[in-house]
């Protein structure tokens, strides 16, 4: 064997699964050429394979050096992390045996990449093809990449969303416009609106600010969990907070009591229930409460309303009493008259223009009889039932401060859904949704304890259970909580350069390669190492490169172009439009 074109050298030293190999005097180049394609000789990320009779061990070079010998020629040593075997024509991750000293040592092949991910493609899907040898496709497995959930990891530049719109391109067609996966249901949460522009064709983009072929983005209200709704719009406080979900939950059980084809008993309702109620209606019956004065004694059917101050609950202008007399004399008071701060806040929000895709949520906000136009199944039917394989929800126009809230409530009711679903056939279990989180750092740190992180965190532990993969998208990996980071089955890792987010990584790698890791900070451009769950051997590859017109609107600016144009004096009043307009794309401030 030792004269086959993939020979390498032999095995001189075993410690665990590292291994040490001397090459043979008779590579002289560090390029063989083996049936006609180019294979190059001791590069860190490039497989060696070990026969062992009718077994094949495999392992991955994580370090190269020279050793000086007796003779006039040097040699040259290759350390190998030992990863899987192949028994009979199966591969399986980890080994069972233990190479010999002087066992022979070869090149892996493309041809020994087919034994290991089997004549069968169901399930594979080609991202790229292998640094060390640019003819052979690296494959991953669909099934492990969704299911066990993954990270694409990489400092700002080394080309993450273009990797990230390669990555999803290659699971939903074959780069050639065809769709393979039409039934697919990817939701990408676009933090910097940067992947319209690099998936549109094959996408449906909900935006707050569309643009053309955009769609109107909304989350009702009336999804969000209530003790967060009333966190976010009266801030804290224990007696309005429990009169608060007084006042939803009877609003809920009215509108299942009008809508009996839902067929709710009552007693299931809680204020946490996915059920319309009247938002607008419930700051006028909490201003009412909290102010009013009462013409008799016995306070309950006689409020003191001054002359045309029953207010309007829709156009938010609250009930005005008349203030209570003195000692026994009418009216009498009634309300606490401690929450004037929290209803303040409240209307600001319900009047912020800001916040109307939330709390005035086009048809599925109920009218002043609790009716609406649209029920929760049209809106999960807009998220994940299109033609389109990709969802694309743009968060770029959400307000930063709440973004952790809203990006929750969208993944709060995304799970909800695969939870009820599981026994459907049309639900999550049977149709699993991937879900894609970019800069996840921002709303997964350690220190961070807001709805995203609770959910992230719920789905990362049982989300498997009930067909709901997510993709963690990072530039600082050490910033996300080391929990969450621990469930992601498959890590893509490209540049990194600094060295305590390469620790990170390096820790919730499941393969011991130190020396691959420690190449991190020297990948080029849009080149990854891929380990864990997915990718049955670890492989340092390069991802697809996009058609033209298929890259993320995430280009670096041209300075130097820029600056040695001509000079010219500026107009600055389309960009303090879309500031006063809080719309990136609305230039001349249209409505």
């Amino acid at each position: 064997m030792a004269f086959e074109p993939t020979y390498l050298g032999k095995v001189t030293s075993v410690s665990g699964a590292s291994v040490n190999i001397e090459v043979t005097p008779q590579i002289k180049s560090g390029l063989l050429i083996i049936e006609g394609r180019t294979h190059r000789v001791g590069q860190v990320g490039s497989f060696i394979r070990i026969p062992q009779g009718y077994n094949d061990l495999y392992g991955v070079i994580s370090e190269t050096s020279e050793s000086p010998s007796n003779t006039d020629l040097d040699t040259r040593i290759l350390k190998a992390e030992l990863v899987g075997e192949v028994i009979g024509s199966d591969f399986e991750r980890g080994i069972g045996q233990y190479p010999s000293i002087s066992d022979e040592v070869h090149l892996v092949t493309e041809n020994d990449l087919k034994k290991i991910y089997g004549n069968n493609t169901n399930g594979q899907i080609t991202v790229g093809r292998l640094s060390s040898s640019d003819s052979i496709k690296v494959s991953i497995d669909l099934d492990s990449l969704v299911n066990k959930h993954s990270a694409i990891l990489g400092s700002t530049g080394a080309g993450k969303s273009t990797s990230v719109a390669s990555l999803l391109r290659s699971i939903v067609t074959n780069h050639q416009d065809n769709v393979l996966m039409p039934s697919a249901r990817i939701v990408l949460f676009d933090i910097h609106g940067e992947y319209a522009a690099a998936l549109g064709d094959i996408s449906e983009v909900f935006s707050i600010s569309p643009s053309e072929g955009e769609r109107n983005f909304h989350i009702p209200y009336w999804c969000i969990s209530s003790d967060n709704l009333i966190e976010f719009l009266c801030g804290q406080n224990e007696n309005l907070r429990n009169k608060f979900n007084e006042l939803i939950l009877e609003d809920k059980k009215k509108f299942a009591r009008e809508h009996p084809e839902l067929n709710i008993k009552d007693y299931k309702i809680t204020a946490s229930t996915p059920l319309p109620f009247r938002l607008k209606q419930i700051w006028y019956d909490l201003t009412f409460v909290d102010n009013v004065t009462w013409k008799e004694k016995d306070k309950t059917d006689s409020p003191a309303f001054k002359e045309d101050g029953m207010g309007c609950a829709e156009n938010l202008i609250p009930p005005r009493f008349t203030p209570p007399g003195t000692g026994s004399a009418p009216p009498f008071k009634g309300g606490p008259n401690s929450w004037s701060k929290q209803l303040d806040l409240m209307k600001s929000r319900l009047l912020d223009s800001q916040y109307k895709f939330l709390l005035e949520p086009s048809d599925w906000n109920p009218d002043k009889d609790n009716k609406i136009s649209k029920d929760l199944d049209a809106l999960v039917s807009e998220w994940v039932g299109s033609s389109k394989p990709i969802t694309i929800i743009d968060l770029s126009g959400m307000p930063t401060a709440r973004l952790e809230l809203l990006l929750g409530s969208v993944l709060d009711i995304l799970f909800e859904a695969a939870i009820w679903s599981r026994h459907l056939e049309n639900g999550f279990k049977q149709n699993p949704i991937l879900l894609v989180l970019e800069e996840a750092h921002r709303y997964l740190s350690s220190d961070n304890s807001g709805l995203a992180k609770q959910m992230v965190r719920r789905i990362a532990k049982e989300g498997r259970k009930f067909g709901v993969g997510s993709m963690l998208i990072s530039q600082r990996p050490s910033e996300i909580d080391e929990t969450i980071l621990s469930q992601c089955g498959t890590i893509f890792s490209l540049r990194i350069t600094n060295a305590t987010d390469r620790n990170r990584v390096k820790a919730a790698m499941s393969d011991g390669l130190t020396g691959i890791v420690d190449s991190l900070p020297v990948l080029r451009t849009g080149e990854a190492i891929v380990t864990g769950e997915a990718a049955k051997l670890p492989m340092r590859f390069k991802f697809r490169l996009p058609k033209d017109g298929q890259f993320p609107d995430s280009q670096d600016p041209k300075v130097s172009q820029n600056w040695s144009l001509k000079y010219e004096e500026s107009d600055f009043k389309d960009f303090i439009n879309c500031w006063r307009q809080q719309d990136a794309k609305n230039k001349k401030g249209d409505k």
